[in-house]
């Protein structure tokens, strides 16, 4: 060992994973795992009906990443504010967070209700996708005014380190969610058979209920973060300032990796309904394992940034260093578990032959990049957000999707017409380069800023 180096001792630092990351990571599963029974249920109505709810959560997707972004930077300024114990400031933080984000999503909602078909057409030019997926995205848009204010609430559960709720409260949406979803989309137990709307309607009145749980065990329950609405709502022009100059560049990080994410569903929507169904079950499959493990990055905002807070800046880089060790082995782990798995789960949905073995191989392709693609996550959302370095990180991100990822999909798709596995592989030569400057940047120190000294 190195004269004056950090020693994390291991036994306290899993003790504190269990304790904070765990219920993360078990949110993150559960969140994941209403997507995957969504498609199941749909995917059984048919190929079409899966592509056309595939295609409409790309808005509500779109949507998550610019929520997730500005919850995100803003989980920077509450976990370092929970280092110092001021819970004034991150009630502060919260309600700038909340008014935000319901900002958006009002823009959101009133596109999704007056001009649904105008927003699908940009994925796809199946007319049949098109009407169905209408419907949904309209049933569905509530979703768009209940979680601009649950998630910032929610971020601020996680920075006081009280994981354990959200956990309980997503459980809950999950239930409702999933026994509306199998009454409504077939009809069970008297109640009308919706199809595709029927699991718009369920989604909506599973956020409806989340949104009211959150506010119910926040302020009903007067928690540790509730206050009065001057704690929430009064805001200094210089708070407001440097709240904005690090939370927006992720909020435009998250936005355009979303956007980027979307256009590459927007490539593959136009290779086929066979195509793009099997990239979704894929897809969805690969987000139940990979949130999981990204709940590690929830944890590094917490955690590192608490310790940036107390001033503990060395310690803070030693956390990170050893967090995204454990973060790498559980990608690896959690890759060849999910190829694995694939091969029953895949066999559930209701594809031709083709669509099946399309399915297959883009999971072994997800499964194979899964540790590079932890990595490159827990530095983006985890290190560089913890310390404030979101310019970089946003710089980064938008570069390796924008410049390589986007272009090499639509050559391979459209151009050179390949087989969809070899596009998504394609796909994954962002993630070489961002690792690159993801394993430099970290080592640079240079992330580690202390956001609420002078607040």
């Amino acid at each position: 060992m190195k004269k004056n180096e950090i020693v994390i001792e291991r036994k306290s630092l899993y003790r504190t994973l269990v304790k904070v990351a765990l219920p993360i990571a078990l949110q993150s599963l559960i969140a994941s795992s209403l997507n995957l029974v969504d498609s199941l249920m749909v995917g059984n109505l048919g190929e079409t009906e899966l592509a056309a709810v595939g295609l409409s959560t790309q808005i509500f997707f779109l949507y998550w990443g610019v929520l997730f972004g500005f919850a995100s930077g803003a989980s920077a300024f509450m976990a370092q504010f929970w280092g110092k114990q001021d819970l004034v400031g991150i009630r502060k933080v919260t309600g700038f967070a909340i008014t935000l984000c319901t900002s958006v999503g009002l823009v959101f909602f009133l596109a999704a209700v007056f001009l649904p078909e105008d927003l699908l057409r940009v994925f796809t030019n199946i007319p049949e996708t098109i009407q169905i997926g209408a419907g949904f995205l309209q049933v569905a848009s509530v979703s768009f005014l209940t979680l601009g204010i649950t998630i910032p609430l929610t971020a601020a559960l996680r920075g006081t380190q009280q994981t354990s709720l959200p956990l309980k409260i997503s459980a809950v949406a999950f239930s409702t969610n999933t026994a509306l979803n199998y009454l409504l989309i077939y009809g069970k137990l008297g109640m009308p058979q919706m199809g595709v709307m029927g699991a718009g309607l369920a989604t909506s009145i599973a956020r409806v209920l989340e949104l009211m749980l959150v506010l119910y065990f926040v302020f009903g329950r007067k928690n540790r973060i509730s206050g009065s609405v001057a704690d929430f709502f009064q805001w200094k022009t210089s708070f407001v300032t440097k709240i904005l100059m690090t939370a927006v560049p992720v909020m435009i990080n998250e936005a355009m990796w979303s956007l980027g994410m979307a256009t590459y569903n927007a490539a593959y929507g136009r290779m086929g309904i066979t195509e793009f169904a099997a990239v979704q079950a894929a897809t969805t499959l690969n987000t139940l394992f990979i949130m999981v493990v990204f709940s590690l990055g929830d944890a590094m905002v917490i955690l590192v940034g608490q310790r940036i807070g107390m001033g503990e800046k060395e310690y803070a880089y030693a956390l990170g260093k050893r967090l995204l060790s454990i973060g790498i082995f559980v990608g690896a782990c959690s890759g060849a578990l999910m190829i694995l798995v694939s091969q029953f789960v895949i066999k559930w949905f209701h594809f031709t032959e083709l669509g099946q073995s399309y399915a297959l191989i883009v999971v072994g392709i997800y499964g194979l990049f899964m540790p590079l693609k932890i990595f490159n996550g827990l530095n983006i959302v985890g290190i560089l957000r913890c310390g404030g370095d979101t310019k970089y990180a946003m710089w980064l991100e938008i570069g390796s999707v924008w410049f390589i990822g986007v272009p090499a999909v639509f050559f391979g798709a459209l151009w050179l017409n390949l087989p969809i596995y070899w596009v998504v592989l394609m796909a994954q030569g962002e993630e070489l380069f961002k690792g690159v400057f993801c394993y430099y940047r970290f080592k640079s120190r240079k992330w580690l800023n202390n956001l609420v000294e002078d607040m």
